[in-house]
This record gives structure tokens, sequence and C-alpha cells, in this order.
């Protein structure tokens, strides 16, 4: 169980404890609620809707229908939009087929490697052509 002071805090940011806080055996308690609190609830580099499209995304891929529901409700809370939702989890899942279609056909990761960075510099190249139309 967490120590006193980390109940206390959790308690003043989220209104509870919840079950799932609960959880981590010691010595992780106290350092799971501080990694939950620095990333998901933190100023970090990601502003509040980026982190909940990262968890939306993520729970999707795993299908882990307790990260699904968190982040889709902290999406929400920052203001994602349902349509946005929609194609969050649209993203995610073209990324995973087309990653079971790289590991289960066992395609060469230099020549993907190779092949990205043609397509991203033809990207840039095209890109910086308009800006100077």
């Amino acid at each position: 169980m967490a120590s006193e002071q980390t109940i206390q805090e959790i308690e003043e940011t989220l209104g509870q404890v919840p079950g799932f806080l609960e959880l981590p055996a010691e010595p992780a308690s106290d350092h799971s609620w501080a990694i939950f609190r620095d990333l998901v609830l933190g100023e970090t580099e990601l502003s509040p809707r980026e982190k909940a499209l990262v968890g939306v995304t993520a729970a999707a891929v795993m299908n882990c229908p307790y990260c699904t529901y968190f982040h889709t409700e902290e999406a929400r809370l920052a203001d994602v939009t349902e349509d946005e939702l929609e194609e969050t989890v649209t993203v995610a899942s073209n990324t995973q087929y087309f990653s079971t279609l790289l590991h289960g056909n066992e395609y060469d990761h230099d020549e993907f490697v190779t092949e990205t960075d043609e397509i991203f510099e033809y990207i840039r190249e095209q890109e910086a052509a308009a800006g100077d139309d």
C-alpha cells in the first residue's frame, strides 16, 4: 500500500483513491502514483489533449477496456470531439494492421527504413516546392 502522504495526495488530486492505484505492491506503489501524476496529470512537453490521444491510441491497440475507458474520458475532458476519437482509433488500427503485415511477412527492416526515408524526403521536397510558389 502507498504511504500515507501519497494516499493523501491522491485523494486531494482525484477526490478518492481508486482501486487501481492500490494494486501495485511495495515498493512500487508510491512510484506508480508519481509516474501517473507526473506523466498523465503533470505539465510535460505534450498537452493534456495530446496525452489523451496517445492514451486512446495505446489503449485501442492493446485492446484494454480499462485503458480505453479511462483515456477516452480523459480525451473528452480535454475537448477531443467524438469524430477525433473515431479518427484516432482508426489511425491506431491502421498502424496495427500494417505492423501485422510487416511482421507476419518478415519484411526486411533495412529496406523498410530506406523506403520510408525516401518517401519522407520526397514529401519534404514537394512541400518545399509548394511553399516556393
